[in-house]
């Protein structure tokens, strides 16, 4: 299944300039797999050292944070999107 991924212009860079692409994939998981396999710049930008997602980002399968989801083996189906998303914060 192809599945469409967006990423915060900022980070169009560690994607060979996209902020918008197709990803082809059958489950979540294996979809963020692939996409931080073949683009390990934003894996950097997304993950800690010890591999959580960094405070100030979200990574999101359509409407819904994928820290709320109980399991990242859902079988995608067309139209489907995920999106990374940077936060601010400050005062």
């Amino acid at each position: 299944m192809e599945i469409e991924v967006s990423v915060p212009a900022l980070l169009a860079d560690c994607t060979g300039g996209k902020a918008r692409f197709p990803l082809a994939a059958h489950t979540l998981q294996e979809a963020l797999d692939r996409l931080f396999y073949d683009y390990p710049l934003l894996k950097h930008h997304v993950f800690t050292e010890p591999g959580k997602v960094r405070q100030h980002v979200l990574i999101c399968y359509n409407k819904d944070n994928i820290a709320w989801l109980d399991t990242l083996d859902i079988p995608l189906r067309h139209g489907d999107k995920v999106f990374i998303m940077q936060l601010v914060s400050g005062g």
